[in-house]
């Protein structure tokens, strides 16, 4: 997780669409999986990178949220841009293109229909997303001291660590 986080691609995008709100949305994954039995490194990823395809959009200098809403299509470019990322870090392919899917399904403002049926890393990662929303997109810019957000990603490669090596054993 600490080398994702770090690499100046995932902070381009994370600062964009808000480094706390990604790191809460990790956690919340973390938790999720954990409770239905999913791979929580996994869950974990897809919700920290969930928003890197945001793009601001501003009409008259001022964020306009109904803009935003109405011709987002942030999942999918931040899926492709997760998956490219994941590759490059050296993310197992399959692994990659799960985290990459999550990320596409985390919500339904592209979608025509809201008819989906989403796996259950998909819904997780959803759910986690929800748990974590404010009114108007302000969930977007919560702020998180550098030292502070670095810490807490530590703490949770280091949850997810126990994790897997409870499951191997």
């Amino acid at each position: 997780m600490l080398d994702i986080f770090e690499h100046h691609i995932a902070q381009k995008y994370l600062r964009r669409s808000g480094i706390a709100h990604a790191i809460a949305v990790a956690y919340h994954a973390f938790h999720l999986a954990k409770e239905q039995g999913i791979d929580v490194d996994v869950a974990a990823k897809a919700g920290l990178l969930h928003d890197m395809g945001h793009y601001t959009w501003y009409r008259n200098g001022n964020w306009d949220y109904e803009l935003y809403r109405k011709n987002d299509i942030h999942a999918i470019k931040g899926a492709e841009r997760a998956h490219k990322l994941l590759i490059r870090l050296g993310e197992n392919p399959v692994r990659a293109k799960e985290i990459s899917l999550a990320i596409l399904f985390h919500t339904d403002s592209f979608l025509p229909t809201n008819d989906i049926v989403r796996t259950p890393l998909q819904q997780i990662v959803k759910g986690a997303d929800e748990k974590d929303e404010e009114e108007g997109g302000l969930h977007h810019y919560r702020k998180i001291d550098k030292a502070k957000a670095r810490a807490s990603i530590i703490r949770l490669d280091g949850w997810i660590d126990k994790e897997l090596e409870n499951d191997s054993a």
